[in-house]
């Protein structure tokens, strides 16, 4: 029997080590669907209920697995839809590779049915590598290309193939003229940095007294060198979402969180410091960084178009966070750590204020059911091997503020895209790639209504096929959207806008109990530990559904204490409350920090400035 390209395929992802793929079917792909036939379905084709929820699944599968995650749609609107999720592989640097399906080439030009220009479609999702597949000659370079590209410069790849090549029968590349043999292999390789480059980081680092460390995903694969230099430069380490779980929160020099969502000793960090030491981050708000002149600054970075930017960095190492530090902590001052004892024990008294503040705000009663306190309570609880996913709006201030890293935890967003609707099939990638670990998803309302219930039924489709079934999905359900009704709050003073701003209130858990699932719905603040416990004994996927209150204000980090406190003590108890916090200073606070906004901020008064 002939082998067609479409065989080939998924003869070369098998070779590549590629153990699923997420997709949906359509005529476009008919070749490939039926190569998966005959190849019993290896790679496992995992069927989403929509294209974008596929591509979403790909990245939580790369983001969780630390592995390609593939995706596969069909032409014209099957290639459409995975563009969301690509373009968050994209803005998160994730290795996924999509393949999709277009016209027969010889419709191509006729305005035929479905008939996209998909080349140019994906020329900038795809950027480094999209390739049209025209002769079976092509391949098998142009798939290993794209596989390469991908893990190489951590991004998604795109290949392109008209339903009719997927039926021809496949002929390698011969030994000829303007014929691209190809290769398999991919060994690993470690970038380092220059050893002046280094010796002029430790002179930078070495010189200051107040040190803050700012981390990302990048230094995920750093943490024990990440902890060795934090307690040699005496520092507090700051965290970018994408790098929550880069570092145990247990350490008690970690500050948190950054940013708008952030926490107040991350802000007093960066405001206070005179040296930052970022690693493996393009984190974007330079306003909640040093101001340009307060400190000195290195960065450590593997891709060199992303150093630079940010903060007026004196020394860019571009190389491997966990090699670069390996060959940069030898030259930090081993005398320095005495000198910053007292920076950093003060950095310490932050982060228990800072946890004192959090917990006092989860403990105050809201209507029904205080939004905080479903992320306190679930906190504890957390097996060390659990992982975690986040939506976007305002779950994700609980997220950042309520939930503590240890062990062997995983946890991730959509972090530059910042897209809604990702959570859920984020956690349905995780499960394939760690079958046995239990997965938990946090939502909004909002996003569980855009993207998360579809996505339930994928849920009940697969949970079979994993070996820990456990994947909870916690809806936090206010009726609100609500980080936007919060925004138009700070942003303008202006009431929420009920027609844009107002959900219904879906029954999730019902919705759960009919596909198969758990459901449990939570109305009572003495219902919630119960229900988090439930769900982690469950032996299938389960939703809880919180009623929330909306208008608990995920108060910003350069709030002062003063504000944090109170908010801590009284702001929970009416709406008058509430609105008079907003108009007494939190608005203002805002706007300060909001993207396109000047920093007139705090006195800085005794800050420690360098030139």
């Amino acid at each position: 029997m002939s082998v067609t390209v479409a065989d080939h395929i998924l003869e070369r992802l098998r070779a590549w080590g590629v153990e699923q793929v997420f997709g949906y079917p359509g005529d476009g792909i008919n070749g490939l669907l039926a190569a998966w036939g005959r190849a019993e379905d290896q790679p496992r084709f995992v069927q989403a209920r929509h294209e974008e929820m596929s591509a979403f699944e790909a990245v939580g599968y790369a983001k969780f697995g630390k592995r390609l995650g593939v995706c596969v749609a069909t032409s014209g609107p099957g290639a459409i839809h995975l563009l969301n999720g690509l373009y968050d592989a994209k803005l998160d640097h994730v290795p996924v590779l999509a393949i999709v399906g277009q016209t027969h080439r010889s419709a191509m030009g006729g305005s035929y049915q479905q008939e996209v220009d998909l080349h140019t479609l994906f020329k900038d999702v795809a950027s480094e590598f999209v390739e049209t597949v025209t002769v079976p000659e092509q391949l098998p370079n142009v798939l290993d290309r794209a596989i390469r590209t991908a893990y190489a410069r951590r991004c998604p790849t795109a290949v392109i193939i008209p339903g009719d090549v997927q039926e021809l029968d496949y002929t390698p590349p011969p030994h000829a003229f303007k014929m691209v043999p190809s290769s398999l292999d991919r060994s690993g390789w470690t970038a380092m940095p220059s050893p002046t480059a280094l010796e002029r980081a430790a002179e930078v680092l070495n010189a200051g007294d107040k040190a803050a460390i700012l981390i990302g995903q990048g230094a995920a694969g750093a943490r024990a060198e990440v902890e060795e230099i934090a307690e040699l430069l005496g520092a507090g380490v700051a965290k970018a979402l994408l790098g929550k779980d880069a570092l145990s929160d247990e350490l008690p020099y970690v500050t948190g969180s950054i940013g708008l969502l952030g926490t107040r000793p991350s802000y007093e960090l960066m405001r206070d410091c005179d040296t930052l030491l970022t690693i493996g981050s393009s984190f974007p708000y330079a306003q909640f960084l040093p101001e340009p002149g307060s400190a000195r600054g290195v960065q450590i970075d593997i891709d060199p178009h992303m150093v630079g930017m940010r903060y007026p960095y004196e020394v860019n190492l571009v190389g491997d966070a966990r090699a670069t530090l390996r060959e940069l902590i030898p030259l930090i001052d081993k005398d320095r750590r005495a000198v910053s004892r007292e920076w950093q024990e003060e950095i310490c008294a932050g982060v228990r204020r800072w946890s004192d503040v959090m917990r006092r705000r989860a403990e105050q009663s809201a209507d029904p059911v205080n939004p905080e306190y479903v992320a306190r309570a679930l906190d504890p609880l957390l097996p060390d091997n659990a992982l975690i996913t986040c939506d976007s709006g305002s779950v994700a201030n609980w997220y950042a503020r309520h939930l503590t890293m240890r062990g062997d935890m995983r946890a991730s967003l959509s972090g530059t895209l910042a897209t809604m609707g990702c959570a859920v099939p984020y956690a349905i990638g995780a499960k394939f790639a760690h079958p046995n670990r239990p997965v938990i998803a946090l939502v909004g309302d909002g996003a569980m209504q855009m993207n998360g219930m579809a996505e339930l039924i994928t849920a009940a489709k697969y949970h079979h096929r994993w070996d820990d079934p456990r994947l909870i999905v916690a809806v936090w359900n206010n009726q609100d959207l609500n980080q936007v009704t919060w925004e138009m709050r700070a942003m303008g003073g202006a009431p929420s806008f009920l027609p844009s701003q107002s959900l219904p209130d879906v029954p999730y858990a019902e919705f759960a109990r009919s596909i198969g699932l758990t459901g449990i719905r939570v109305e009572h603040p003495e219902e919630v530990e119960a229900a988090w416990r439930a769900g982690l004994e469950a032996r299938e996927p389960v939703v809880i559904d919180f009623r929330t209150d909306p208008a608990v204000p995920p108060i910003p980090p350069h709030a002062t204490w003063e504000q944090m406190e109170a908010t801590a003590e009284s702001v929970l108890k009416g709406d008058a409350d509430r609105s008079s916090m907003v108009k007494q200073g939190l608005k203002a606070k805002m706007q300060e920090f909001l993207p396109g906004a000047g920093r007139a901020g705090e006195d800085r008064k005794g800050r420690g400035h360098r030139g």
